[in-house]
């Protein structure tokens, strides 16, 4: 349960997150980004802000915000480098999920040490057959005694090789029908003490266009032992309703994240195109630059209407899977084409690595696919109109 905080408390957050992002993300964003370097020392300021605690309960140790504020501080990260808040978003949700339908002593263990930090993780649900439609994951979970025993593969796993600890879906049972109900989430510590990958966990880093600098990784359970007591509330059959919970937040923070790369190539476009001279004046007082920056600029305002609809229902513990796909669509969108105008607007330039908008258009697309495809959330929206407006 989000905790109170007043719009004081708001501004002096936000200040900070602010002052963080202009004096610690922005400077090294181009420089990791192009070695694809893990960024360690800002998870280490993460740790001190309390952002891996930033949804998680007061009780347990985290700052308690709502999605308000959260999708706030996402998209301020976002505007100047999209990839460093996948690393505590991913993590949020393995924790949303445990404090949504933990047992009262899975959220002792395991909340406290993920809002410090310690426990730093994300959630294991695609696989190479698997993505939109969780209910085909073939990752399976077989009892034995105190433990159960995971095979299977995993892929496009976000924290799974500089974190410790994931949230895994899997088939407990698959032979019932439909096939959700014989889906599991375990949590996953993947570590041990000395920071070595247990026995039967095996994680390799895959390259990617985008989304640099982050581990994504394909992650391969072979007989991996985890207790029973690891299994979220302790109740089979109960892991994809578990996802598919977790979800809603997680379409807020990427429509957040969109936005978040929309504006930043907004900011980026708008200053170039006023230093930018041809046939004798500022670019910026062309009317072709002019008709884009106004389209951008609309729909970056757009973007962040819907996402603090979504965020204030979220908040009000409204069902918002709606709000949360158009939000996901309008943000996601609003980045790919926001990155690909400032593209267009700068030229020549734009193809070269000395210039930050390359990396928004390249981190852009992924939002448009992570989180539910954009076209699975038209069809979201669309079922929630007919069932709202049914005759």
């Amino acid at each position: 349960m989000a905790e109170q905080y007043s719009k004081e408390d708001e501004i002096a957050i936000l200040d900070m997150i602010n002052k963080w992002v202009e004096n610690e993300v922005r400077p090294i964003a181009q420089e990791y980004d192009q070695a694809d370097k893990y960024p360690h020392e800002l998870v280490a300021q993460m740790k001190e802000l309390g952002l891996f605690g930033a949804t998680i309960g007061q009780q347990y140790g985290g700052l308690g915000l709502p999605a308000t504020i959260y999708a706030k501080i996402v998209l301020k990260v976002a505007s100047a480098w999209m990839a460093p808040s996948g690393i505590f978003n991913s993590h949020l949700i393995q924790a949303s999920a445990i404090e949504r339908a933990g047992t009262a002593a899975q959220k002792e263990r395991f909340l406290p040490r993920m809002a410090s930090g310690e426990l730093r993780g994300g959630v294991a649900l695609t696989e190479p057959n698997a993505g939109t439609d969780l209910q085909a994951i073939r990752a399976t979970a077989v009892r034995d005694g105190d433990h159960y025993i995971l095979n299977g593969t995993k892929t496009w796993i976000t924290n799974s090789l500089n974190g410790n600890s994931l949230a895994v879906l899997v088939k407990t049972d698959s032979s019932i029908q439909p096939a959700h109900k014989g889906t599991s989430m375990f949590i996953v510590e993947t570590k041990d003490g000395q920071g070595n990958f247990k026995p039967g966990i095996k994680v390799s880093k895959l390259k990617k266009m985008g989304y640099r600098a982050i581990d994504t990784c394909e992650v391969v359970f072979e007989d991996c032992r985890v207790p029973a007591a690891n299994l979220i509330g302790e109740v089979e059959g109960q892991g994809f309703v578990q996802a598919l919970g977790g979800l809603e937040l997680g379409r807020i923070n990427v429509a957040a994240r969109g936005a978040g790369i929309a504006l930043g190539a907004m900011e980026l476009a708008v200053r170039y195109a006023q230093e930018r001279e041809a046939f004798g004046k500022a670019i910026a007082n062309h009317q072709a630059i002019q008709l884009k920056l106004g389209e951008m600029a609309v729909q970056v305002e757009a973007a962040r209407l819907l996402i603090e609809q979504a965020a204030a229902k979220y908040d009000a513990g409204e069902r918002c899977d709606m709000e949360a796909g158009m939000a996901k669509f309008a943000g996601s969108e609003a980045g790919v084409f926001c990155a690909n105008e400032a593209m267009r607007i700068f030229g020549g330039y734009s193809y070269s690595v000395e210039y930050d908008i390359e990396r928004y258009y390249r981190d852009a697309m992924l939002m448009c696919i992570g989180e539910g495809t954009n076209e699975m959330q038209r069809i979201i929206i669309a079922k929630q109109l007919i069932e709202r407006y049914k005759i």
